[in-house]
């Protein structure tokens, strides 16, 4: 039987994405919710959240506060994720 978590990682892990805006790598751990390019100043999000958006323990986990910033930021994507989507279908009825 496995004790504690499975979900949470033992050690931070690195990161790194692109940014969208400028082209500029952007290095983001595994404990980050949001980093800022440090040339353009976009932000980039931790989209993989793990369990924290679907586990009934998670709260208790990672903590109340830990937990509603990786909830507002879930939520935040999905809009964001929603707007891209709807702002493609505009641009394919448009063609």
């Amino acid at each position: 039987m496995l004790e504690g978590c499975q979900g949470k990682p033992r050690t931070p892990t690195l990161h790194e994405k692109i940014c969208p805006q400028c082209g500029n790598v952007i290095e983001l751990f595994s404990i980050d919710t949001q980093v800022a390019c440090d040339h353009c100043g976009f932000v980039a999000y931790n989209d993989t959240l793990s369990c924290v958006q679907w586990c009934e323990y998670a709260r208790k986990c990672v903590g109340d506060e830990m937990y509603e910033k990786m909830m507002e930021i879930a939520a935040q994507q999905k809009k964001q994720a929603e707007e891209e989507r709807e702002r493609k279908r505009v641009q394919k009825n448009a063609s």
